[in-house]
């Protein structure tokens, strides 16, 4: 008798996200695998999380473009009050409420399109992670969108990531940089709203 082919299924439980740090510190998240998924590295989040060490407790965090949530779920840990998070693929997104479910943590899933979604919200944000898929022109339409729908606070912070082969994005003049880092891949920058 054959033994079925073991082919890659790119729609399965493939790995885990790492929460680094705070209440769930040390805690493995379950990643379903999905085109295009790119979680942030545990060195850029590090790196990030350094950068936002006294402004994530009790904010309201919003992660655009989430993947696997892996931000959203590091700001939770570290006592934000609530993140809502945007994903399109609807197989990322079933991984995202397994995990709010797994542990009972405070936030909502919106799927779509983010930048579509975005202009629906509501509320404003005291932290948004603006970190889309690579090669598809999709930063600085998201910061527009934040800025014409006024998401961000006042005084929050949007952090950036993208490959760092595409234009800086044009900033409205009442964001500034806070912080910044490249490196040959990823160009990331912490964003602070005056």
């Amino acid at each position: 008798m054959k033994r079925a082919s073991k082919k890659a299924n790119s729609r399965t439980t493939s790995g885990s996200i790492r929460i680094i740090s705070g209440q769930w510190r040390g805690r493995k998240l379950p990643v379903i695998s999905a085109q295009g998924l790119r979680p942030t590295t545990d060195r850029n989040k590090e790196m990030l999380f350094n950068w936002l060490m006294h402004d994530t407790r009790d904010a309201n965090v919003l992660d655009m473009f989430a993947g696997s949530g892996g931000l959203g779920f590091e700001a939770l840990s570290r006592y934000a009050a609530h993140c809502t998070f945007i994903e399109q693929d609807k197989t990322a997104v079933k991984g995202i409420n397994q995990n709010i479910a797994l542990l009972g943590a405070s936030a909502t899933v919106k799927q779509g399109d983010a930048v579509q979604v975005a202009t629906l919200l509501s509320s404003s944000f005291d932290i948004i992670f603006i970190d889309p898929p690579f090669h598809q022109g999709l930063t600085q339409q998201a910061i527009d969108i934040v800025q014409r729908f006024n998401l961000l606070s006042a005084d929050g912070l949007i952090y950036v990531e993208q490959e760092s082969q595409q234009p800086i994005p044009r900033l409205p003049d009442d964001l500034e940089i806070l912080k910044q880092k490249h490196t040959a891949q990823v160009s990331c920058w912490l964003l602070h709203r005056r």
